[in-house]
């Protein structure tokens, strides 16, 4: 028979850690719990599960570097978290033994290829959380980025303000006021992770020059009602960060049990549309397995065939068969 899985295999397989802020948070809020409290059922891997579900790896031409689109690229000079969600989709990566901050040698390559490629627009720095890293780390590598001429926005994909927000201190925010323009975009998915001093965070990032928008996962028993999609983009909104994605759950590993539908996820997002302010529209998005990149679901770009069978079409027009 086999063995029924523990908390201490999913611990084993994925790694778990929680700032102070969100253990005392997971207590109160059933949606906070869920999203970084340890679930047997992550040891559970659907059938279309896959290791790497939106295929970064193939668009990367040297460690720390993901490149999916002409003008726009990824930079990840590290690999950890203060705090790790259970529906990464780099779980399998992401603070795991061997993971940490690019090597010299690694940070200098990824360096060549962003200076060597022209096409490069934008600079987005993920990972892992780029606001894990030491102001003066970060304040270096941002100023790096600065002296590439055809790099002329830098954008950071973080949960540190809300999650970590002791960590936005003065030094923090010089360092992005001196790269300006940079972008933050914050990974919120519910309003009960809105405390006084992540409120606060968020504050003196806009205060300092630096524009925030969020990015959110739509995820079941998280933010799969309008009413907590309702809530989380209009505090989003009176905290002047502007809704910008909602990501459909990507097919990662042990992530089923938090998987919606795609159906239900555009009748959310349909349902937002009037009774909801425009600033609080983000776009619905899904990052089409395989490495083809992201796209709205609406009409143009996603068709049901039948029962949870859809077409999705990419940038380039192709379809691809999704089921969700």
């Amino acid at each position: 028979m086999p063995k029924t899985p523990t908390l201490d295999d999913v611990a084993k397989r994925y790694q778990v850690s929680m700032t102070p802020l969100v253990r005392s948070l997971a207590k109160s809020s059933p949606a906070v719990a869920r999203q970084f409290v340890p679930d047997t059922r992550e040891m559970i891997d659907d059938d279309d599960d896959a290791l790497d579900p939106i295929g970064d790896r193939a668009h990367s031409p040297v460690p720390g570097i993901v490149h999916r689109y002409p003008d726009r690229a990824l930079l990840m000079p590290l690999s950890i978290c203060p705090v790790y969600c259970r529906f990464c989709f780099r779980r399998e990566t992401v603070g795991q033994q061997d993971a940490g901050l690019l090597s010299e040698d690694e940070l200098d390559a990824a360096f060549d290829y962003l200076t060597n490629t022209p096409s490069i627009w934008e600079v987005i720095l993920s990972g892992g959380d780029p606001l894990a890293l030491s102001p003066r780390r970060l304040q270096s590598l941002l100023q790096r980025l600065r002296r590439i001429p055809h790099i002329r926005v830098l954008r950071i994909h973080t949960r540190v303000p809300l999650l970590a927000p002791e960590r936005i201190n003065e030094k923090l925010t010089t360092a992005l006021h001196d790269a300006k323009p940079v972008f933050v975009v914050l990974h919120t998915n519910h309003a009960d992770e809105f405390t006084d001093a992540g409120r606060a965070a968020c504050a003196r990032l806009v205060d300092t020059g630096t524009p925030l928008l969020s990015q959110s996962v739509l995820l079941k028993g998280v933010n799969d009602a309008v009413e907590h999609l309702e809530a989380l983009m209009r505090v989003c909104v009176e905290n002047r960060i502007k809704p910008y994605y909602l990501h459909h759950s990507d097919k990662a590993p042990g992530t089923s049990h938090l998987r919606t539908t795609l159906q239900d996820g555009r009748e959310l997002v349909e349902a937002l549309r009037g009774p909801v302010s425009g600033l609080c529209q983000p776009h619905y998005v899904l990052d089409i397995p395989g490495g083809h990149g992201k796209v709205p679901m609406n009409p143009d770009h996603a068709e049901l065939l039948d029962g949870d069978h859809w077409w999705v079409r990419d940038t380039h027009g192709h379809r691809h068969r999704y089921r969700g």
